[in-house]
């Protein structure tokens, strides 16, 4: 039917199925244009991982005090070198910093001048750079001593001072370590009475050289006095008042609020940067806390060990105005996390030291040396001894005032301190294990109160997980046996193109020459078929990596003095066949400078037993259960021509502090093909090349 205007007339409910039409249409325009603008607006690849320092405990530390400006520290004392679990407390105290936005300072508690040697400071700022982190600021404690002497005398004009001269027996007496090793009563010595002029002209004293070490310490005027009837409370007390009673119970049963000492006398007045200013130096427990309150800190992280020492480290600041009874908006605020354990490994300075420089032992009865340092050591006796370590029961001084009937000298069983085989800083970097490695140890445990307690395979599995992927590949023959292939003409060499990494072609590959002659493993041979070895033996073939045929052995010779083989002949082609095994080789070309000879070092746990500081230190006989296979050296292996592009290419993985510079021979490292991870020794030079292993290929 035509309409009257000329146009065709549309019926209702077509007119419904094209208006139905437009609007489908119209909507799924719309829905495209939506998803298109959400793929433009959305992050391109996975999403970000989740801060670690904006999680869990670290989370709540923050939330306790949210400062605009998050200022950390990391105090070491340069007493020794730092050990694993110090990368903790590295990783810790500056990612939390820079996760804030803030700013974390490096600093040396070097209040101690009998004990700190330039090394250690040398080293420890290595190590933090090593790890990737630059602190805002490097500063020392002893920058502050005229501040904290000033701050000494504050403390006992404000009465919470006092100089002592007690013996170190008398302080056990009077915290109440009785002589035949029972508790009694604690006490206040004769001296905690004295005035304030009497106090000040003694303490003055000390620092004038009037005492020798041993005779006077300035000792905090804490809680050792408070006898029990101050904080029992009766029933009709108040809530409020049983309340501040049992506040006061918890201070007074606190061996680190029992007077410790402030101030000593040391043996050795000479400090490395004041010189000969000072002949009485601060303890820990009077510096840590000021010195913190001095540059601003915000957040003290430190491990669980010093929680006992919080009421302590808030008692001094309080009585110095430098933060609010109560309250952690004013000055530093101090929480503790979970120290990083390690089983199997030794920890404790004193007892590396003795691996390092041997020991003398004897049946010698211990005296207790009377000196400044010791005497303010025994003085606090608060138990913060490192992992593994026992309290000391006598000194060199003491040693000399007694009377032995045996004695035995116990010979070093390490290199040094960065002997591969232990677990500092500086010995697993010389391992070459990397720094990123650690970090994520570290991290993947988590940080919370509880101490993270873990297996050294544990580590090792972190370890190498964490190469797998970042280092490149080379076939390296550690014990090697002469392959000469008798079908292929003399001169012969193919150049054969290999990847440094299969699964990774950003690595990009390198030429190996395969010759005539080439070097095989000694444990890829054997001079007896038998069906469960896979590998080459007499009338049996074996595939080749990154060859393109197997080989087959004909026949070996053996050397007359010692037995060993010391050369096959085989043959090589595509007739062979295949066999069921594939194994690593070195073609002999001295144009390609193949192979390279190489020392390569593989080090296994230092003692037989799992639990090393379960031995006897005291008398020499962790000595007894030394493994004598801890190191195992192969001064013949070989490594392929590759190895020289992988040196000059280092650091493998170029990340964290090794990104920034912090470089050393132990950032050149690669896969040994069904071997091991290895990487370049210190002791590496020229064309002298030592391998150390990192960690095996498996657990």
């Amino acid at each position: 039917m035509e309409a009257t205007d000329g146009e065709p007339k549309v019926s209702k409910r077509a007119a419904e199925k094209e208006a139905k039409k437009a609007a489908a249409k119209a909507a799924k325009e719309k829905a495209k244009a939506e998803q298109a603008a959400a793929i433009a607006v959305a992050p391109s690849g996975p999403a970000p991982p989740e801060d670690p320092f904006r999680k869990g405990w670290l989370k709540g530390v923050y939330d306790e005090k949210p400062v605009k400006e998050v200022h950390t520290r990391f105090p070491p004392e340069p007493n020794g070198y730092l050990h694993i679990g110090h990368a903790k407390a590295i990783t810790v105290n500056f990612g939390f910093a820079k996760s804030h936005g803030g700013i974390c300072n490096l600093r040396f508690d070097d209040t101690n001048p009998s004990k700190e040697e330039e090394r250690y400071f040398t080293a420890i700022k290595d190590m933090v750079s090593w790890l990737g982190f630059e602190p805002h600021k490097i500063t020392y404690s002893s920058d502050e001593f005229d501040r904290l002497y000033e701050l000494a005398e504050k403390l006992i004009e404000r009465k919470k001072a006092y100089v002592c001269h007690c013996s170190p027996d008398e302080v056990k007496e009077g915290r109440g370590k009785l002589p035949n090793g029972e508790h009694g009563p604690r006490t206040a010595c004769q001296h905690w009475g004295r005035s304030v002029e009497e106090n000040v002209e003694e303490f003055r004293k000390m620092r004038d050289g009037g005492y020798k070490p041993g005779e006077a310490v300035l000792r905090m005027k804490q809680y050792l006095a408070t006898k029990p009837e101050e904080y029992e409370a009766d029933e009709e007390h108040s809530a409020e008042v049983k309340k501040q009673k049992e506040k006061v119970r918890a201070l007074a049963n606190n061996p680190a609020m029992w007077d410790c000492a402030a101030y000593r006398v040391t043996k050795n007045s000479h400090h490395h940067r004041t010189g000969d200013k000072w002949r009485i130096y601060p303890t820990y427990e009077f510096t840590h806390c000021i010195v913190d309150a001095l540059e601003d800190i915000s957040h003290s992280l430190c491990t669980v060990e010093f929680e006992t020492l919080r009421p302590a480290y808030n008692w001094l600041l309080e009585a110095l105005d430098m933060k609010t009874e109560g309250s952690d908006e004013k000055g530093p605020m101090q929480r503790e996390y979970g120290r990083l354990n390690v089983e199997g490994t030794i920890l404790s300075k004193r007892r590396i030291a003795m691996l390092v420089e041997g020991t003398t032992v004897s049946d010698a009865p211990t005296a207790l040396a009377v000196n400044g340092d010791t005497l303010a050591d025994d003085m606090d006796e608060l138990a913060l001894a490192e992992e593994g370590e026992e309290e000391l029961d006598s000194s060199p001084e003491a040693g000399k005032a007694a009377t032995s009937t045996y004695t035995r000298r116990i010979p070093p069983a390490v290199l040094d301190w960065d002997d591969p085989r232990l677990f500092t800083l500086v010995a697993l970097r010389r391992r070459g294990v990397p720094p990123g490695a650690l970090k994520k140890f570290v991290l993947d445990l988590g940080v919370t109160k509880a101490n993270a307690n873990t297996a050294t395979h544990t580590l090792d599995a972190n370890i190498r997980t964490y190469l797998e992927r970042t280092v490149p590949r080379l076939m390296l023959v550690l014990d090697p046996i002469k392959v000469v292939l008798t079908n292929l003409p003399d001169g012969y060499c193919e150049e054969r193109d290999v990847p440094f990494d299969p699964k990774d072609k950003e690595k990009g590959t390198h030429k190996v020459p395969f010759t005539k002659t080439i070097y095989i493993d000694r444990d890829d041979f054997r001079e007896k078929d038998d069906p469960d070895f896979f590998r080459l033996s007499p009338g049996q073939s074996v595939g080749l990596l990154n060859a393109e045929f197997p080989i087959k052995c004909l026949s070996f010779s053996k050397d007359p003095a010692s037995g060993k083989v010391i050369e096959i002949k085989a043959e090589y082609g595509q007739e062979i066949s295949a066999g069921k095994a594939r194994i690593h080789w070195i073609g002999d070309s001295p144009t390609h400078n193949s192979p390279l000879k190489v020392e390569a070092r593989l080090f296994n746990p230092l003692f037989k037993s799992a639990k090393p500081n379960e031995l006897d230190w005291k008398n020499g006989g962790y000595h007894d259960n030394l493994n004598p296979d801890s190191l195992v050296v192969y001064k013949d292996a070989m490594v392929e021509c590759g190895f020289e592009y992988i040196r000059e290419h280092a650091p493998w993985p170029k990340e964290e502090g090794e990104a920034r510079g912090a470089v050393d021979n132990s950032s050149v490292r690669f896969q040994g093909l069904r071997t091991a991870f290895f990487a370049l020794d210190k002791e590496a030079r020229g064309k002298r090349i030592v391998l150390n292993r990192i960690v095996g290929l498996k657990g």
